[in-house]
């Protein structure tokens, strides 16, 4: 090698910056412990990441990219699980979380969730506010509603949703989501719950990007030995 080639080869290492330091997320800070830990409702050697949401909420509406996001860059491994919310009926939060649970029963979750955002925040068909002003509707959406926006979307019959979204199995999984919600200590949303173990502290974070990486943490953290 000559001296010119050594030469300019050290004058380019020079040049190359320093490698960033990994970023380090903390616990109490960043995340908390659930405690104690929720059953998850994946398949076993799944890694759960749950949003806690609500179609009315608008901070989730918002956040739908970010899901997407999580969905393609997280691994083969995980999988994400929503659970609705309630806290907030005088926005309509319990029909949205009942119709979600309706969905879910009748199988049709996967095809109409990104629809059902759309329904409330785009198209006004299930909106909870007035257009153009910050005013809620009155009368808000009912489920009956709901059976009329699913059965559009989704074609099922209004009479058939109905019928499971005021049956005993999905009181049950209302019932469930509350007591659930309760225990994670959640009184926002959206909140990201990393298999049942760590909320994710979102007002510590600068970004979207920044959540994402602590949930990239999280579920390596689950996925060490």
């Amino acid at each position: 090698m000559t001296r010119l080639v050594l030469s300019l080869l050290a004058v380019a290492i020079l040049l190359v910056p320093p490698a960033s330091p990994a970023a380090t997320w903390t616990e109490g800070t960043n995340y908390v412990r659930v405690t104690p830990p929720q059953q998850t409702t994946v398949p076993a050697g799944k890694v759960e990441v749950m949003e806690v949401f609500s179609y009315a909420c608008p901070a989730c509406n918002i956040f739908q990219p970010v899901m997407e996001k999580l969905r393609h860059g997280l691994p083969p491994n995980t999988q994400l699980t929503f659970l609705p919310a309630a806290f907030n009926p005088q926005e309509d939060w319990p029909m949205f979380q009942r119709a979600f649970f309706a969905a879910q029963a009748l199988g049709i979750l996967e095809r109409t969730h990104q629809a059902m955002f759309d329904a409330v925040w785009k198209t006004g068909e299930l909106a909870v506010v007035t257009p153009g002003s910050n005013r809620l509707k009155d009368p808000l959406p009912s489920i009956t509603d709901a059976a009329r926006f699913y059965a559009r979307v989704a074609g099922v019959d209004p009479q058939k949703f109905l019928a499971m979204a005021n049956s005993f199995g999905v009181d049950s999984k209302i019932r469930a989501a509350d007591a659930q919600i309760l225990a994670m200590h959640v009184d926002s949303t959206p909140t990201v719950i990393v298999n049942g173990k760590y909320r994710v502290i979102r007002p510590s974070l600068q970004n979207d990007d920044q959540l994402i990486e602590v949930v990239k943490y999280l579920v390596a953290k689950e996925n060490s030995p």
